[in-house]
């Protein structure tokens, strides 16, 4: 870590005022459903003909880099379908090391440090915890001084989660909750934001003990699915913002096996993953702000 990540943070930054509106409109809004009416839209089947202007033309404007994806543009049925969709074989490549920790996504480093008495940093001036975030005392307990790293997804990057280390899966969880948005301002302004929105908790136990991967769900993103259960998965193969929406959690015996790499989530839009490993492993990801790919290596072994 950098000598800056031990000077405590004390003073916000603050959005702009406009921005600081927006976000106390969409706390007061029907999260939830309106998040539920724009996943029916983008289900919503496109006939051929209109694919390529339609998914081409959202492609374009987000810059998405649609020669990494598995499907020509006109294969995918629906906005949603492009959004999950697979890359191409052999665009990424993971070390298949077990003193690494990869990143399990294409995304950006929103904030990254150790884990200090319980708590994460989530931006200046603001923390949360990490029982609350993973809801529950317990595990949480075993995170201290350890490393956590926040991933961000925006909606032009892949939407797949993918195993930060080869290991077992013993429990799940499903945490209903908010659907507030997770961009730069939101993450600013909100109060202890992760732990307020819906999630979906894997924990893998590898070579470096156990590893949380968090699945944040965001506005626009009330959808995510759970590759490694395909059976927990509800209405529109999806684990969150269903209703009624119930915590719940699941323990596997045996755990499931999974290896560095497998897919084991999927947003249905971009969203946020946090992750927390157990003290050990060393940090080597670049600093917040910057880019990652899947599978770069983020922690390794001391």
């Amino acid at each position: 870590m950098s000598a800056a990540d031990a000077v405590p943070d004390v003073s916000p930054d603050l959005p702009s005022r406009p921005w600081r509106l927006t976000l106390a409109l969409v706390e007061r809004l029907p999260q939830a459903a309106l998040s539920r009416t724009l996943g029916t839209l983008a289900d919503t089947p496109l006939p051929t003909w209109l694919r390529r202007p339609v998914i081409g033309g959202f492609a374009r404007m987000l810059a998405i880099d649609t020669t990494e994806a598995e499907h020509p543009v006109t294969a995918y049925r629906s906005l949603n379908e492009f959004f999950v969709r697979r890359l191409r074989q052999g665009v990424r490549a993971w070390p298949h090391d077990g003193s690494t920790i990869v990143s399990p996504v294409d995304g950006v480093i929103g904030r990254l440090g150790t884990v200090s008495a319980g708590r994460l940093v989530q931006a200046k001036g603001r923390y949360y915890t990490a029982a609350g975030l993973l809801a529950g005392a317990d595990d949480a307990a075993r995170y201290d001084d350890g490393t956590f790293v926040t991933l961000y997804l925006s909606p032009r990057h892949y939407h797949r989660i993918h195993a930060p280390c080869a290991g077992t899966i013993a429990g799940a969880a499903h945490v209903p909750g908010a659907l507030l948005p997770v961009n730069r301002q939101a993450v600013l302004h909100v109060p202890d934001l992760f732990p307020k929105n819906e999630r979906v908790i894997c924990t893998i136990d590898g070579a470096l003990g156990r590893t949380a991967v968090v699945a944040v769900g965001a506005y626009n993103v009330g959808r995510i699915s759970t590759a490694f259960d395909s059976h927990w998965a509800g209405p529109g193969g999806t684990v969150a913002n269903r209703k009624p929406a119930v915590a719940s959690r699941r323990r596997y015996d045996p755990p499931i096996v999974v290896g560095q790499g497998d897919e084991i989530m999927a947003f249905h839009l971009g969203s946020t993953v946090v992750m927390l490993s157990e003290p050990g492993p060393v940090c080597v990801a670049p600093e917040q702000g910057r880019e990652v790919r899947l599978g770069n290596v983020l922690l390794r072994r001391r």
